[in-house]
């Protein structure tokens, strides 16, 4: 089939296999970066790779207009499609879409807990909830019992969640506080060296500092090995 074609040629695929088998079900991954090296798109990967497995995904953002996140999804499938063109690619498109919902919030009016109410509503409503990225969160913002919530609330439903900082800052602690580290289960951090964006898998499972040899392409902004 096309979509399990796309999905062993994921880049999560390349991420998988330095990081312990990747993220688990119901547990919590940090992507931190400063701003503009290419998180929302390591991001949208994860995203994107749940959707290929056929796994129901919600995307929440907080400072993106809904036409940019799907712009973003759009570009990562066309450039995972591109390796070995599909004649049907549209079509697997057009179907995996279907099982991803996006939600905008302001952080400002609309906390961590009050996505978790969201995420519950959606699943009393019906849709279900089995992947979750949220993007740019902005922990100056949050408290750790925002982050309690999001945990909580994905080992109860065996959940995967990736969320994302914003940050003007370049270093980790800079990023995300200390003191909520514990709760994620895989911790990535992007560097610039030179021309290049690093990916540096901080914590992965029970490893930590694990040398990656991930970097993203300059062009497609595609998880790849050195």
């Amino acid at each position: 089939m096309a979509k399990q074609e796309l999905y062993e040629r994921s880049p999560i695929r390349a991420y998988d296999a330095v990081a312990n088998g990747g993220l688990k079900a119901g547990e919590l991954g940090l992507v931190t970066s400063k701003k503009g090296l290419g998180k929302t798109p390591v991001l949208i990967q994860f995203g994107m790779d749940a959707l290929l497995s056929g796994k129901p995904l919600v995307h929440v953002s907080f400072d993106q207009h809904s036409s940019n996140v799907i712009s973003g999804y759009d570009g990562i499938f066309t450039e995972i499609s591109k390796k070995k063109p599909l004649a049907n690619a549209a079509d697997v498109k057009e179907m995996i879409v279907k099982n991803r919902t996006i939600l905008n919030f302001n952080q400002d009016t609309f906390n961590l807990e009050k996505v978790v109410n969201t995420l519950n509503a959606l699943k009393a409503g019906g849709i279900s909830v089995t992947c979750v990225v949220m993007d740019n969160v902005d922990f100056t913002k949050a408290k750790e019992s925002d982050i309690q919530a999001v945990a909580s609330w994905a080992k109860a439903t065996k959940a995967k969640v990736w969320l994302s900082a914003t940050a003007d800052k370049d270093t980790l602690a800079e990023q995300a506080p200390k003191a909520i580290l514990p709760y994620f289960s895989h911790v990535v951090h992007l560097a610039s060296k030179g021309t290049s964006t690093m990916i540096q898998v901080l914590k992965a499972g029970k490893s930590t500092d694990i040398d990656s040899n991930l970097k993203l392409d300059s062009k497609t902004l595609l998880i790849t090995a050195k």
